[in-house]
């Protein structure tokens, strides 16, 4: 009995001090299950705990903080850290956009990049602010399509900057109406200027074309892939003293995948273990390297049998006449033809056209 008063005491001591006790009874309340009941209790998550645990915390303005079960969704995403000539790309662009825009404008531009990120291709489309110029344009060698997207602060800015609106003052905005028609050609020249800098900022590393192929207001007749695609994000910030804007330009990892390989380089130029100097001697090699070339004359198919029963002193009639073009193989692989002739006292063949293009495919193969 003393034993089991002393269990009691103290389990009552324990739960008055976590605040699970009956003040009433001095013993704590177990409920129907004695004491299973209290290791059965269950806790419930609050709001904050279950949106951490979710990953759709509405405070979260990066999709690179996300965590949760929305980080395990979007991990199918790829990193633009792992393209790190991207970067050094992007780091070119903002220094010659700064100078462009301060010629095209005449003011004081300052360029920024803000944000290097990988978002889906729909996410994007859907975060747009609204009014907004959109601008899809086509690389050329890519064999794809891009987006750049300029914001309604940047579209009013450059209005105001080039028809000599005055220093100081806010720009006019008329919300809920479309676009001008001089607005939309100023912006396009602006455009112009930025994908010829993006052209020249890809120079370096490999020779790309931009050109515009429309400007749309509507997100929808802007879809250049499918919504699950990745893309790669840029987003740029234009600071003209007291006016300016964002602009974001947006590369599916479609677009960027012929020109992957050099975009995996640390830096420009790289070479992973290369060796120039026994390239050269290959080539060397291979240029006086023999090999055995044959004339055929004719080619015939018999029988078997005919064959078999082929005895010394047969003739076989070839159907070729002195001016019959001669057939130059090389192993089974044909090279070219020419005329049977004589040349001193030897036999020759003069070509009379130039190498295959079947030869020249086989041996750029064997040279890889």
């Amino acid at each position: 009995m003393t034993q089991d008063t002393d269990d009691q005491a103290a389990m009552a001591q324990w739960a008055q001090e976590n605040g699970e006790g009956d003040a009433g009874t001095g013993g704590p309340d177990w409920g129907d299950g004695g004491a299973d009941g209290l290791l059965g209790a269950e806790r419930i998550l609050n709001q904050d705990e279950i949106d951490s645990l979710l990953g759709f915390d509405l405070s979260e303005d990066d999709a690179a903080d996300r965590n949760g079960i929305r980080a395990i969704i979007n991990s199918a995403l790829v990193s633009y850290e792992r393209l790190p000539m991207l970067e050094i790309v992007f780091d070119r662009l903002v220094r010659l956009m700064t100078t462009s825009l301060r010629n095209f404008t005449s003011d004081n531009v300052e360029v920024s990049l803000d944000n290097i990120s990988s978002i889906r291709f729909g996410d994007y489309l859907n975060s747009i602010p609204l009014p907004a110029i959109l601008s899809v344009f086509r690389a050329e060698e890519l064999d794809n399509y891009g987006l750049l997207t300029v914001d309604s602060n940047l579209i009013y800015s450059i209005v105001d900057v080039l028809l000599g609106g005055r220093r100081g003052t806010a720009a006019m905005r008329i919300e809920g109406r479309p676009y001008t028609t001089i607005e939309r050609v100023l912006v396009q020249r602006m455009v112009e200027v930025v994908l010829q800098d993006a052209q020249a900022a890809f120079e370096p590393l490999t020779p790309v074309s931009f050109t515009l192929d429309r400007l749309e207001t509507n997100p929808r007749f802007a879809a250049i892939a499918r919504p699950a695609n990745a893309a790669i994000l840029v987003k740029l910030r234009i600071d003209m003293e007291d006016r300016g804007g964002r602009i974001e330009l947006l590369l599916p990892y479609a677009t960027l995948e012929p020109i992957r390989k050099m975009l995996l380089q640390q830096f420009m130029g790289e070479k992973f273990g290369r060796d120039n100097i026994w390239e050269g001697h290959l080539a060397t090699e291979l240029w006086t390297t023999q090999m055995e070339v044959r004339a055929v004359l004719d080619e015939q198919q018999v029988g078997l049998s005919k064959v078999l029963n082929l005895k010394v002193g047969d003739t076989i009639t070839l159907n070729a006449t002195p001016d019959s073009l001669v057939e130059l193989r090389a192993g089974t692989i044909p090279l070219t033809r020419g005329r049977m002739g004589r040349r001193n006292h030897s036999i020759a063949i003069r070509c009379e056209a130039p190498l295959s293009p079947a030869a020249k495919k086989a041996v750029q193969k064997r040279l890889k």
